[in-house]
C-alpha cells in the first residue's frame, strides 16, 4: 500500500488516497498524463491555479534498486503549451518512497508563499517561506537543512521560478545535499512559482514495506550484477555523460554557434576539451571526482564533481547537455568557462538546455560574439536580478527570438532543441519532432544510429521503438542511462515490480505502459490545440547544409506523422 496526497493550496486542505497493487506501479510519466487528461487541464492557462503540478515517485523508490529513485514532475507546460513531464535524480523520490508516499498533486494557489513540510509521522504543515524569498538554491538548501535537520530532502522553486520565468525548473538535492538535480524542462518551476510554493520538505525514514521484500532484494542484486558487467555502463561510470560530446562532435552533430556547425573542433587537429576523455583526465589531474551517484543506490554513477586548478569545486554535475548547449552552442571551448555558467544556472534552478539555446539566439542577434563567457555570466546575472530585460530572457529561446526578430531559433513547440543536431542525428531529431514533450531528447534518443541510408519510415519506426522504452522507464522512476541493461531485461524489472506490489504482470507490461503513456500525451496535446505543423523543425534546418557533413534535414512533420499513424495501426490516440 502507498499513500497519495492531493493538496489544495486554496484552503490548504489535504485528501489522502490509498493506492494498492497496480496503482502503485503505473506512476511517473504515465500517471501524469492520465491525471492531467482526467482533470481537463489541456485547455487551462498553465500559470493559473487550474493547472495541476504533480510529483510522482517510482514503484521501487526508497530502496537501493539502482537508478530507480528518480522523481517525475508534471503539468501543462507554460513554455510549450502542451504536456510536460520532467524528471530528476537526487533524493526526493527516495524520500517519498521511504515515507510510502507514491506522490502528491498541488492544485490551486496559495495566498502567501509557503514551504510544505511532510514528516515521517505523517504530519503535513504549511510554513512561512518569507525568509527564503529571492535566495539562490544553494543558500536556500543550506538553510533548510539547518532548519529541518539532515535527514530530509526537498523540492525547490528557485528565484527565477518565483517570478514565473519559463526557463525555471524544480531542484532537488543530491546525496551530499547539493540542490543541483533539476527537473528542468518545460517551465515546471514557473508553475511551482505560480502556486507560491517555495519548497516541499520531506523527511527520510527507512526502506518501505513490500509484498515480498526478499524477492525484491534479490532483484536488486541481480540487476546490480548486470549493470556491473555491462560495457556501456562501465563507460558511463568512467567518462560520464560528457563522453557523448566526443561522439556527436565526431558525427558532426554537436550544436555549435547556434546550430550553425556540427563540429566544434576537428578532433584530428585539436583536442575537444568539452569531451568526456579530456574532462576525465583533467578532473583526475586536479583531484575532482570523475564518477558520482546523483541518487541513492545508483551503480551507474555517471555524474561528476568538476574542480578548478586549485582543486576547489566549481560545479557538480557538468554533463553533456550543458556542455552542448551552454558550451559549444555558445562558442565556448574551455570547460572551466562552462562550469562557471553551469554553477550559476544550478543556483538559479534553471534549464541549462533552454538557457544555452536562448543565449545562442542572443549571440545570433549580435548581442555578443560567440565564445564570450563574460557575456553569458552577465545574462545570468540579469535573470537573477529579474530586471526588465532579465525577465524577457527568462522566457526562453523561442520568445527571445521573437523579441529580437531572430530568424534562426532552434526550437520545436517553443522549447529549445537538445544537444543533437537533427540534420546529422536523425532518429533523435524525429523523436524531438514527434514527442508531445517539446524538443526533448530524453523522449527517444539514439545518437549513434546508422541512419544515412534509411528511409523516413524506417527511422520513424526506430524512433517510436525507443520512445516506448523511454516512456516506460519514465513511468517507473528509472533512469534512462540504465537502458543497455533495462531494455533487454524487462522481465527482470517486471518480476521485481510484481514482488514489490503483489501484481502478476507479464514482461510485456513495460512496453504496454510506455505505449499508453505516449498515446495519452498525444491526446493531451491534441486537446490543447496542437497539430502536426507544430512538429516541424525550424526552416533553417531544411535550408542550410550542416558542416562538415553537408547534411540538411530530410524529414518533415507530415511524413513522420503519417508513418507514425501507420505504425500505431490506426490508434485513435495517435497524433492528429
Amino acid at each position: 500500500m502507498r499513500k497519495y496526497l492531493h493538496i489544495n493550496l486554496d484552503d490548504r486542505s489535504i485528501d489522502t488516497e490509498e493506492l494498492n497493487g497496480a496503482e502503485c506501479i503505473r506512476v511517473g510519466r504515465h500517471f501524469i498524463a492520465k491525471t492531467l487528461l482526467e482533470k481537463g487541464v489541456a485547455t487551462v492557462d498553465p500559470l493559473s491555479p487550474a493547472n495541476a503540478l504533480i510529483f510522482s515517485a517510482g514503484p521501487l523508490a526508497g530502496t537501493n534498486f539502482s537508478n530507480a529513485n528518480r522523481i517525475s514532475v508534471g503539468c501543462k507546460s507554460p513554455l510549450t503549451g502542451g504536456i510536460k513531464e520532467a524528471n530528476a535524480g537526487g533524493t526526493f523520490g527516495f524520500a517519498l518512497g521511504q515515507l510510502e508516499i507514491s506522490g502528491l498533486t498541488l492544485m490551486g494557489a496559495s495566498a502567501d508563499w509557503v514551504i510544505i513540510r511532510i514528516t515521517k509521522d505523517g504530519e503535513i504543515s504549511f510554513d512561512d517561506a518569507t525568509p527564503f524569498m529571492g535566495m539562490g538554491n544553494i543558500e536556500t538548501a543550506a538553510l533548510l537543512f539547518e532548519k529541518y535537520g539532515d535527514k530530509i530532502s526537498m523540492g525547490l522553486c528557485g528565484p527565477v521560478g518565483e517570478y514565473q520565468g519559463l526557463i525555471a525548473g524544480i531542484s532537488f538535492p543530491d546525496p551530499e545535499g547539493r540542490p543541483v538535480r533539476i527537473a528542468a524542462r518545460g517551465g515546471v518551476g514557473a508553475v511551482m512559482g505560480s502556486k507560491k510554493v517555495k519548497a516541499i520538505v520531506v523527511d527520510m525514514n527507512k526502506m518501505p514495506t513490500f509484498h515480498d521484500r526478499k524477492k525484491v532484494m534479490g532483484g536488486v542484486r541481480e540487476y546490480g550484477k548486470l549493470l556491473r558487467e555491462d560495457p556501456a555502463i562501465e563507460a558511463f561510470g568512467m567518462y560520464g555523460t560528457a563522453m557523448v560530446s566526443d561522439l556527436t562532435n565526431q558525427l558532426g552533430g554537436l550544436p555549435t554557434r547556434n546550430f550553425s556547425d556540427g563540429r566544434l573542433v576537428d578532433a584530428a587537429e585539436e583536442t575537444l576539451k568539452l569531451g568526456g576523455s579530456y574532462i576525465r583526465e583533467l578532473t583526475l589531474e586536479r583531484g575532482g571526482q570523475t564518477t558520482h551517484a546523483c541518487m541513492p543506490g545508483c551503480l551507474i554513477q555517471c555524474s561528476n564533481v568538476y574542480v578548478d586548478d586549485k582543486g576547489e569545486e566549481m560545479v557538480s554535475p557538468m554533463e553533456y547537455e550543458t556542455l552542448g548547449l551552454m558550451g559549444s552552442n555558445c562558442g565556448l571551448k574551455d570547460p572551466d568557462d562552462v562550469a562557471r555558467a553551469n554553477h550559476v544556472a544550478n543556483d538559479l534552478g534553471v534549464d541549462t538546455i533552454e538557457v544555452g539555446a536562448m543565449i545562442g539566439v542572443l549571440m545570433e542577434a549580435g548581442q555578443a560574439e560567440f565564445g564570450d563567457a563574460d557575456f553569458m555570466l552577465a545574462v545570468l546575472d540579469e535573470i537573477r536580478k529579474g530586471t526588465e530585460r532579465g525577465r524577457i530572457l527568462a522566457q526562453g529561446a523561442a520568445r527571445v527570438g521573437e523579441h529580437y526578430d531572430v530568424a534562426r531559433v532552434p526550437v520545436i513547440k517553443k522549447q529549445g532543441i537538445s544537444a543533437y543536431d537533427p540534420r546529422a542525428i536523425e532518429v533523435t531529431g524525429i523523436s524531438m519532432m514527434l514527442t508531445a514533450q517539446g524538443a526533448d531528447h530524453t523522449a527517444g534518443n539514439i545518437p549513434g544510429h546508422k541512419s544515412a541510408k534509411m528511409t523516413t519510415e524506417e527511422l520513424t519506426e526506430a524512433s517510436l521503438d525507443i520512445q516506448i522504452d523511454c516512456a516506460a522507464a519514465d513511468s517507473l522512476g528509472l533512469c534512462l542511462f540504465g537502458r543497455s541493461v533495462t531494455n533487454v531485461n524487462q522481465g527482470l524489472i517486471v518480476d521485481a515490480l510484481n514482488s514489490a506490489h503483489g501484481t502478476n504482470f507479464e514482461a510485456s507490461f513495460m512496453r504496454d505502459l510506455g505505449r499508453e503513456a505516449l498515446q495519452m500525451e498525444w491526446e493531451f496535446n491534441r486537446q490543447a490545440g496542437f497539430t502536426e505543423a507544430d512538429d516541424e523543425l525550424p526552416s533553417f534546418f531544411y535550408d542550410e547544409a550542416l558542416q562538415p557533413t553537408g547534411k540538411i534535414a530530410r524529414h518533415h512533420s507530415g511524413q513522420v506523422n503519417q508513418h507514425l499513424r501507420k505504425l500505431l495501426d490506426g490508434d485513435k490516440a495517435a497524433p492528429a
